[in-house]
Parts: structure tokens; sequence; C-alpha cells
């Protein structure tokens, strides 16, 4: 008895244990950015990136449903900085969406506002870089044609500056 609990309490925290890893840095991210959007009255934000003067970010958030994040550089940063200076987050989102540097374009579609899709249980997210093919994230390796490393490499890449977007998203939403 005393061995079949302590089997039983292995398995759930053997369990606990891979939900806590599988929950990514992002889901946490994703839900601050759409809480601190919803509480100002936002549907989208946008600052530059530290450090250089025509690379920005912008985010584009519907309540309830999609978080749409783009960074990209744009021939006509002066014209981003005057959008961020008034605020015009929605503005300068589209600017970057429509920006003719198309190699430097890394946009997420992240179809839940929920963070990168870490499994099957969730809307899958889709990643358009450059002018590469898109990347959808839902968990499946096999039906994109990845080994499980691949697509492994490939999250893991993509949730790392993803978290690095929604962190300066969150700081010019403090901003705002």
């Amino acid at each position: 008895m005393t061995t079949m609990f302590a089997g039983t309490a292995l398995s759930i925290a053997l369990v606990v244990s891979a939900n806590a890893v599988e929950t990514p840095r992002s889901a946490v991210l994703a839900r601050d950015l759409a809480a601190a959007l919803t509480a100002k009255g936002l549907d989208a934000i946008a600052t530059q990136y530290p450090n250089q003067p025509d690379r920005f970010v912008a985010a584009l958030y519907f309540a309830g449903g999609q978080l749409l994040v783009v960074d990209a550089r744009h021939p006509s940063a002066e014209t981003i900085h005057a959008r961020l200076q008034h605020q015009q987050f929605r503005d300068a989102y589209l600017d970057l969406q429509g920006t003719t540097d198309r190699a430097s374009r890394w946009f997420l579609q992240d179809m839940s506002a929920d963070g990168l899709c870490g499994g099957r249980n969730q809307a899958a997210d889709i990643l358009y870089q450059g002018a590469g093919t898109p990347v959808v994230f839902d968990g499946d390796w096999r039906k994109h044609d990845l080994s499980e490393k691949e697509y492994s490499e490939k999250w893991s890449a993509t949730e790392q500056q993803y978290d690095r977007l929604l962190e300066l998203l969150l700081v010019q939403a403090g901003r705002s």
C-alpha cells in the first residue's frame, strides 16, 4: 500500500513537473501584455528596439483573441518615431507590416494571445520570417516534415525572440 501510494505520488509529481516545463514564458508575457493593453484601452502598442534606431516592434491585439506581433526595420525611421511620440501605435504597427525591408521582418500570429503554442492543446501559431516559408507551431512536427529536434530548435528560437519582443512591448505599455 505504501509503495503504491509513493508510486502514485511520484507519478503525480512527474505530471505536474512536465506540465510546468511545457508552459512557455511567452504565455505569461502575452497574457500580461493583453491585460495591460485592455486596462489602458489600447488595441496596439509599439516601441523602438534599444540601441537600434531603425528597428521597431509593434503588436496589434484583438480582445479575447489574437495577438499579432511584428518586428522589423523601417526605411523611414523618422515616421515611426513620430508615430511613437504621438502614441499612434496602430499606425506604427501597420507601417511595420508594410515595410519594404521584408528581409528584416519577423511576424508572429499568436492566435489566442496565449503565448507560443507549446502543444496540441493550444491553437496553432504561425511565424513569418523574412521571405521564408511560414512556420506553423502546433506541437505536431511530423505534419510539417520536420524531425522532433528541428521542430524543437525552431520552437525554442522563436520562443526566445517572442519573449524578448513581449518584454519590450510590456515596458512601453507601462509608459503609455
